[in-house]
């Protein structure tokens, strides 16, 4: 039989392979971080390809590496409504099956934060007393799905120089500044000139992306607008084209009726606005 001594030095001679093996069955972020994308970039929640698949995957392969839930960002703005009603909670439920997907092959899950764009609601003329309780409504429904909310011009007031400096010289391409008319036409009630609207509108967005990335430099931007609109978004995030209220439907529900059916078809179902 073996004497004490030579036990001792194969049991040390053991312990190092038996280490190995439990590092190696360890799953690998980048094969998580694939798991997660998977999960959610689909075609039941995006209504077309993301900005930058890459930048997207680092995004979230970052997330996952680091154990933390992968954060996204999302605007939230105002329409004539003051009570938030049956479309504000079926695309709260349907941004929260997003995330159940994401929790469902990784344990932190996903942070979404909705950017509440009172900016946009002052351009639009809504007062401050009809802003607040709209968007608090939207801030409880929120809480009971594990969602943050903050408001835009609070993101200004935080910024620094350089968002507050963006350039104003920038134009809008005759695309982009035909979807924001067609908006204002709308919306825009500061002067019978809705072409005044979408400038001021698109001179706010060029400020308020810049405060956006430095808020939330390593986020994923959810966008019910589609990629036509790509230059009113953070440029330096990667942003996730999707649905607003279940697959084929893209309008706000901020801008649909109170008791709308999200089963109803309609004549554009992915028909944007912008504000």
């Amino acid at each position: 039989m073996p004497g004490a001594a030579a036990v001792a030095d194969a049991s040390k001679r053991a312990a190092p392979a038996r280490f190995k093996v439990k590092i190696a069955a360890k799953p690998d972020a980048a094969v998580i971080a694939g798991k997660v994308l998977r999960s959610f970039n689909t075609w039941s929640f995006k209504r077309e390809q993301p900005s930058d698949p890459a930048l997207l995957l680092r995004v979230v392969t970052e997330a996952v590496a680091a154990h933390e839930a992968v954060p996204f960002v999302l605007y939230w703005g105002k329409g004539p409504r003051h009570d938030a009603g049956a479309p504000e909670v079926q695309c709260l439920d349907f941004l929260a099956a997003l995330t159940s997907r994401i929790k469902a092959v990784h344990a932190p899950g996903a942070a979404l934060r909705l950017i509440l764009t009172d900016t946009h609601a002052a351009l639009n003329g809504h007062t401050e007393e009809n802003m607040a309780h709209y968007f608090g409504g939207i801030e409880r429904l929120a809480a009971k799905r594990d969602m943050t909310v903050c408001r835009m011009s609070r993101l200004l007031a935080a910024a620094d120089d350089a968002a507050m400096q963006e350039s104003l010289a920038d134009c809008a391409s005759p695309e982009t500044l035909d979807a924001l008319v067609a908006s204002a036409t709308k919306w825009y009630r500061a002067s019978a000139d809705p072409h005044e609207g979408a400038l001021k509108y698109y001179h706010m967005n060029m400020i308020e992306r810049r405060a956006v990335e430095q808020s939330f430099p390593r986020s994923v931007f959810v966008t019910f607008n589609g990629s036509k609109l790509r230059s009113l978004f953070p440029e330096r995030l990667p942003i996730f084209y999707m649905y607003s209220l279940r697959r084929g439907l893209a309008v706000k529900p901020w801008f649909l009726p109170a008791e709308f059916d999200s089963n109803a078809e309609l004549n554009d179902p992915t028909h944007h606005d912008a504000a």
